[in-house]
C-alpha cells in the first residue's frame, strides 16, 4: 500500500474499518467504473450518510483528484489521473472482494451482497476442521513439536507422526503445513484435512524455517506459450497471461514451486493437446531438482 506525499505515520489511518472502506472505494471505481454510496452501506451496514462521509474523507485527506463525480451516473468514476493509494491497481483485488461476497452470499442466503453481472466459482471445501487448524498454527507461533494421526496415499492406513510446523499454507486448492518430520528427519507438506484426529501440543521444538532449504530458496520459473502452438495461438496466449516478451517470470519457494507447476498444469505438456495445455515450463531444468518426480 502507498502513502500519499506528505503522510507520515502519525497520519495514517490505522482503524481496520477505514481502511477497508478506502480499499472497496478504489477496487469498486476502479474496476466497475461507477461508485456509489450505496455500494459502501451494503458492504459494511452504514448510513448513506456515513457513506458519503468516508468518501469525501478519502478525497480529501489521501487521493485528491482521484474520482470524478458523474452526473449521467449518479455516481463516482475515476478519474484519467487516477493512482491506487490502499490498492495495487490490480484484477486480483477485485476477484477477492468477490470471492468474499460469494462466500457470504453462501453463508447467508438473505443476505444480498452480489452485484448484478458477476460471479464466482468458488473451489469445493476441503474438510478442514477448527479443531486441527488452531492447535498448529499455535505450534507454528511458539516453535512446539505436535503430535498427529494422519493419513497420506503412500500411508493410507492412519498412523501417528511428530511434526514440527513452521508455516500454514494455502497452495490455491488445499491447506496443508509445511513442517519438520521426525519419522522422515525431512521437512515435508502435511495436507491439513488428512490429519485424522486433534493434533497434541507438545514439547518446544528444534526445528524451524530458517533451517528448512527448501522453503530459504528462491526459484524464478520461466512460463512461455506452449511451442508446438501456432505463432498466433502463442500470441493470444502471451496476451492472456500478461506475459513480457513471451514469457511470464513468477518468483516462488522452492517449497512452493510444484503448487505453482499443478495450478498451471505446467506437469505434462508431452501428454496434453497443445491447446489445452497452452503454457509449459520453459526452465524445467534449471528447477527440476526440486520438482516432484523429476530427479
Amino acid at each position: 500500500m502507498a502513502r500519499t506525499a506528505g503522510k507520515n505515520a502519525a497520519d495514517w489511518p490505522l482503524r481496520w474499518d477505514l481502511l477497508l472502506r478506502y480499499r472497496l472505494i478504489e477496487v469498486i471505481a476502479l474496476w466497475e467504473g461507477r461508485l456509489t454510496t450505496n455500494h459502501l452501506q451494503r458492504a459494511f451496514g452504514i448510513g448513506r450518510q456515513q457513506a458519503s462521509k468516508d468518501i469525501n474523507h478519502y478525497l480529501a485527506e489521501y487521493a485528491p483528484g482521484n474520482l470524478d463525480y458523474d452526473r449521467s451516473l449518479k455516481g463516482y468514476k475515476p478519474a484519467s489521473t487516477f493512482k491506487p493509494v490502499f490498492t495495487r491497481g490490480v484484477a486480483d483485488e477485485y476477484l477477492q472482494m468477490m470471492h468474499a461476497r460469494e462466500d457470504l452470499s453462501c453463508a447467508f442466503e438473505t443476505l444480498d451482497v452480489r452485484e448484478l453481472n458477476t460471479e464466482v466459482l468458488l473451489p469445493p471445501s476441503r474438510d478442514l476442521r477448527p479443531s486441527v487448524l488452531r492447535p498448529i498454527l499455535q505450534a507454528c507461533r511458539d516453535n512446539l513439536r505436535v503430535e498427529i494421526q494422519y493419513a497420506s496415499l503412500s500411508n493410507p492406513e492412519p498412523e501417528y507422526r511428530v511434526i514440527q510446523p513452521h508455516t500454514v499454507v494455502h497452495s490455491g486448492m488445499r491447506w496443508h503445513v509445511r513442517a519438520w518430520c521426525e519419522k522422515n528427519s525431512d521437512y515435508r507438506d502435511f495436507v491439513l484435512s488428512r490429519i485424522q484426529d486433534e493434533p497434541e501440543l507438545t514439547l518446544p521444538g528444534e526445528h524451524h524455517a530458517e533451517q528448512d532449504d527448501a522453503w530459504q530458496e528462491r526459484l524464478t520459473l520461466q512460463v512461455t506459450p506452449d511451442p508446438r502452438l501456432s505463432p498466433a495461438q502463442q500470441a493470444v496466449i502471451a496476451l492472456d497471461y500478461g506475459m513480457t516478451d513471451g514469457a511470464l517470470t513468477i518468483e516462488c519457494r522452492a517449497a512452493m514451486a510444484n503448487y505453482i507447476v499443478q495450478l498451471l498444469r505446467l506437469d505434462g505438456p508431452q501428454h496434453r493437446d497443445p491447446e489445452a495445455q497452452q503454457v509449459v515450463l520453459a526452465n524445467r531444468d534449471e528447477v527440476k531438482g526440486w520438482l516432484w518426480g523429476t530427479n
